[in-house]
């Protein structure tokens, strides 16, 4: 067990891509790190250098203290789970989990004990001598851990090891693995594009976007209070509502489109930094969970609750909540490249759309397709940010 410290890493290809940009992190030794961004953002690139599988432009990775940089992915004692699980068929689930002890020529005896030690920790007793093919994927997955558990390297790094589950096992798996890795106590750095993998799995979240870490916290302190357009955005299934928006004289109205919003002096209180932008351009954030509908037995608002109206285009009743999906005439935002490949560069680079946003609201909730609503909110709960920059405007 290790801790593991990336400084200024960075990745340069022939042609000239930059896939990592002075990446610094510090995983602690026995912390869930997770690296999480859309797809080509060089969250894998990253954790590949690390196992030392990519050859470092320039930067140091230090495990345990030590600069490992030029020493073969073999001798960093580090254990890799990927998304495909690269069983041997022909194998049992037994064989499977001993091979690498087995290839180091451990004696037959402490190979069959910490054998049966790593199948008793994931739950595989029963199948031990079962092959691949006679296996769940779940169960499949839990192989491929055992394989990297059995080795008692000194960091964990996995590939989006959870990806090619369906939906179901993926949420028994996410705690499957946290488990595991809390009781192991070693030191991890996991891959996912997954938002709610990352809020729900990690001790803290590293959030990237072209080759760069835009913030790395524990994952509520992201969820709560984001630095910039894109990690708001990413953070949160619904993603965050985001919309263009005009601040009125002292920053006290807000203009949603045709809508005007007056705000309490308490909203710039609490954002002293909106005073600069009175009588300009602002992007407004409202997390779906935020929003309630006026009128309606389950509605969460208070006198104090500000309100706009919408129009509603869809709704998603999911048994536990109903997600109502709306329409104004306010321009929805989104911080380019949100979920693009190429994106390059840190600035915001806007993109309006139709304003459509959503409201995730309780089950009891009526609401009809094509009805106008009243959307009301906390005041305290809205975000803003700057929409040239895309930084929050928060203190």
């Amino acid at each position: 067990m290790a801790p593991v410290s990336l400084e200024k890493l960075t990745k340069v290809y022939p042609n000239g891509y930059e896939a990592v940009h002075e990446f610094d992190l510090e995983v602690a030794d026995g912390e869930f790190m997770i690296l999480v961004g859309p797809s080509g953002c060089g969250k894998t690139t990253a954790m590949r250098m690390v196992a030392g599988l990519e050859e470092i432009s320039s930067g140091i990775v230090r495990i345990n203290g030590e600069v490992v940089n030029d020493v073969s992915p073999r001798d960093r004692d580090i254990a890799m789970v990927f998304q495909n699980y690269a069983l041997y068929p022909h194998m049992t689930v037994g064989e499977n989990i001993g091979f690498a002890l087995k290839m180091k020529h451990t004696p037959k005896a402490e190979v069959e004990k910490k054998v049966h030690e790593t199948a008793a920790i994931l739950g595989l007793t029963e199948w031990i001598d079962r092959k691949p093919g006679q296996l769940s994927g779940g169960q499949r997955q839990r192989v491929a851990m055992g394989r990297a558990i059995v080795r008692e390297p000194k960091v964990f790094l996995m590939d989006e090891p959870l990806s090619n589950l369906d939906a179901k096992l993926r949420v028994q798996m996410r705690a499957e693995v946290a488990r595991i890795q809390r009781r192991l106590g070693v030191a991890t750095i996991y891959v996912t594009h997954d938002q709610v993998e990352a809020m729900t799995m990690g001790d803290r979240v590293a959030v990237m976007r072209a080759g760069v870490v835009l913030q790395c916290d524990k994952p509520q302190t992201i969820y709560d209070h984001p630095v910039n357009l894109f990690v708001a955005g990413f953070m949160g299934s619904p993603s965050m509502n985001l919309f263009e928006a005009h601040l009125g004289e002292g920053a006290m109205t807000l203009m949603l489109g045709s809508q005007k919003v007056d705000l309490p002096a308490t909203v710039l209180s609490a954002t002293p930094s909106l005073a600069r932008f009175a009588n300009k351009e602002v992007v407004v954030g409202i997390r779906p969970e935020s929003l309630s509908i006026a009128g309606t037995k389950t509605q969460r608002g208070a006198k104090d609750h500000i309100s706009f109206e919408g129009d509603v285009d869809l709704v998603e009743a999911l048994g536990s909540e109903i997600l109502v999906h709306f329409s104004t005439d306010a321009h929805r935002v989104e911080a380019e490249g949100m979920y693009s490949e190429d994106a390059e560069g840190l600035d915001a680079g806007l993109i309006t759309q139709r304003g459509e946003g959503v409201a995730r609201v309780p089950p009891e909730t009526q609401v009809v397709i094509g009805e106008r609503v009243k959307l009301e909110v906390n005041p305290t709960r809205l975000f803003f940010f700057d929409p040239t920059s895309g930084h929050s405007l928060a203190d």
